[in-house]
């Protein structure tokens, strides 16, 4: 069975999706692949972010920030923009991909224990999400 590819899109491409392709990967890795990007990439994952995903038992090793121009030729099977800018910059894709909008409060900046809130509510939200569409 080839597993199917979703990719997380945002901004910046240091919090949101980061957890999210972390979880994806994580819960969902048998049978889904994630990727993340972003519009305009920060330079690094948010060490917040990192350190949720930490709280979790979950590794971060290979996270990084990446502009979406390096993933946009492979193989993806469901886009999901976990923020408004994302959503309305998101780019062309040389192939119709289904797309859905899920925003996420933004943590950056803020305490772990925001970091942690967003990652719980990606969990409880976009994991079920991803999986009714792609398995």
């Amino acid at each position: 069975m080839t597993k199917k590819n979703v990719l997380i899109l945002c901004t910046g491409n240091s919090c949101r999706s980061q957890m999210a392709e972390a979880l994806i990967n994580h819960d969902l890795g048998e049978h889904v692949h994630a990727i993340s990007a972003g519009i305009s990439p920060q330079l690094k994952v948010a060490e917040g972010a990192i350190a949720a995903l930490a709280d979790l038992g979950i590794s971060a090793q290979g996270l990084y920030p990446k502009d979406v121009d390096a993933v946009i030729d492979q193989p993806i099977d469901l886009v999901i923009t976990v923020c408004d800018n994302a959503k309305e910059s998101c780019p062309v894709f040389p192939r119709p991909i289904p797309t859905v909008h899920l925003p996420f409060h933004d943590p950056h900046g803020e305490p772990l224990a925001s970091f942690i809130a967003v990652r719980d509510e990606i969990r409880a939200r976009l994991l079920p999400e991803v999986a009714g569409r792609l398995l």
